[in-house]
């Protein structure tokens, strides 16, 4: 059958086409939102196959960061100064090693125009600034640091300046009323104003090449039938990580396996392997963002540790930086030490920003005897605590650089969370790609009517990671691939 195989299918083979259109946009997530858009708004007939029944993806799922500066709007509105130079040197500085700069740089100087693209759209953003730690805002702010920019070791060589755009949102909840829900909701109107149509519950299996390899169409199943799809000049392929295909993990991401997958089941690799098929070339396949499952304002307030009670990197930075430390060099393993005062300022009565109070797993008078709760050899975190208490009584931090304004000594009662395991994740690598969004073959040359963006591809980020990046490049460089799809 036709559609048991990521194989490309002759067109030859093809009796007959189910649907056609201009331009094919295989997912209904940002980046086939964006796509869509603007392969519309270019004069292309476009149709959009997604393979649930409703549009979204992991998109309206999630927080809703967008990673966008160089001087946009809602940074001058908040009060922040940015460059496009500043924005280019973060993110090669932070989303390495070997980032694609030429990515990285389209995305920088096209950035303002980007915020405006999704203003217009609809998107609305609230001219309030975020100022504490934390995965997003404690309300609907619209603007807050999403990637460590103002923390050890950037500020001191690139100025700092927050870029995380969040939508805003009424009744804030993550999920179906979230960030993600409220960038999503306006693009999908703006596709469906500007004519775009869908087709929902079609999972798109692979694609359809004429004799001289040229991306003609795609086969997909519906309902447990087998369906033709004509694309008169080009295929987006929009589908999503593989972080749900269990053999890509282990085969490209083994830092991964066994650890809770934060995207969708749907982001099953298959538009990867649909590339891969034809000879198409991927990139950063073991690259991978981490989540630690902590609350960043208790974690700014107190130290981390190391399954030795030794501290491991500065505690204000992003926190996913944090999650990768923790996963990638400290298999999996830390603790992370308050005293009674940071936990009362974070999840006391009078304390905003945190809806859970999560109680400690230890807690003790002394940190000798919270050392030997924990199993620690002696000494070893009480050196540790002694250490950091010496210099934060002056407010600094030799070891790693934590801003003074969060460095006090760690009093008692003394407290630890049991941060073992408390991790998860979503691989960064893909397809790759170039700055129009055409999908590259290993030869360096564009297959011919094939475009991809989102999380199948290898974007912006190569190993590090901003909240905000992937729906950021995502929606950026979906645009370009609607863009050059109705073009060809």
């Amino acid at each position: 059958m036709l559609a048991e195989t990521v194989r490309p299918v002759l067109e030859s083979e093809i009796a007959e086409w189910d649907l056609e259109a201009d331009v094919v946009v295989a997912g209904y997530g940002i980046a086939g939102a964006a796509a869509a858009i603007e392969a519309a708004r270019a004069g292309a007939e476009v149709l959009v196959l997604e393979r649930s029944g409703g549009w979204g993806g992991a998109a309206s799922m999630a927080g809703g960061f967008i990673y966008l500066g160089g001087g946009t709007p809602l940074q001058k509105a908040c009060g922040f100064d940015d460059t496009v130079e500043n924005m280019k040197a973060f993110m090669k500085a932070a989303l390495g090693p070997a980032t694609d700069d030429e990515k990285i740089d389209a995305y920088c100087e096209g950035s303002v125009e980007h915020y405006n693209w999704l203003v217009d759209a609809g998107v609305p953003f609230k001219e309030e600034f975020w100022g504490e730690p934390g995965w997003e805002p404690a309300h609907d702010e619209g603007l807050m640091y999403s990637g460590g920019e103002n923390a050890a070791p950037f500020r001191d060589l690139i100025p700092p300046a927050p870029r995380g755009h969040l939508p805003r949102m009424d009744n804030k909840k993550t999920g179906e009323r979230g960030g993600g829900y409220m960038l999503m909701k306006p693009l999908v109107e703006t596709a469906e104003k500007l004519g775009v149509k869908a087709e929902y519950d079609v999972r798109v299996q692979t694609v359809v090449v004429d004799e001289g390899g040229a991306v003609t169409g795609v086969v997909a199943r519906r309902y447990g039938r087998t369906i033709t799809v004509r694309a008169r000049r080009g295929v987006v392929l929009a589908m999503g990580s593989f972080a749900f295909d269990e053999a890509m993990v282990r085969d490209h991401a083994p830092v991964l396996v066994g650890r809770p997958g934060s995207a969708i089941e749907a982001h099953d690799g298959r538009a990867i392997r649909i590339g891969q098929a034809l000879g198409a070339a991927t990139a950063h396949m073991d690259a991978a963002e981490v989540a630690v499952h902590a609350a960043p304002q208790l974690m700014v307030r107190g130290i981390l540790v190391n399954a030795h009670g030794q501290r491991f990197i500065a505690e204000d930075t992003y926190p996913g930086r944090i999650g990768q430390a923790m996963l990638f060099h400290q298999n999996n393993e830390a603790f992370l030490i308050i005293d009674q005062q940071a936990y009362d300022e974070v999840l006391g009565p009078d304390a905003t920003g945190t809806a859970r109070r999560p109680e400690p797993t230890w807690v003790c008078e002394s940190a000798d005897e919270l050392e030997e709760e924990m199993g620690l050899p002696a000494g070893a975190l009480t050196s540790t605590v002694n250490v950091y208490n010496a210099h934060a009584a002056d407010g600094s931090d030799p070891l790693f650089s934590k801003d003074a304004k969060w460095v006090r000594p760690i009093r008692t009662p003394i407290a630890a969370f049991d941060l073992r395991g408390m991790t998860s994740g979503f691989p960064l690598g893909g397809l790759k790609t170039g700055v129009d969004s055409e999908v590259l073959h290993v030869s360096g040359e564009p297959i011919p009517g094939l475009f991809a963006a989102g999380r199948c591809t290898a974007g912006v980020c190569a190993g590090g990671y901003a909240s905000g990046a992937s729906l950021g490049d995502g929606s950026f460089f979906g645009r370009r691939a609607g863009m050059s799809a109705a073009r060809r």
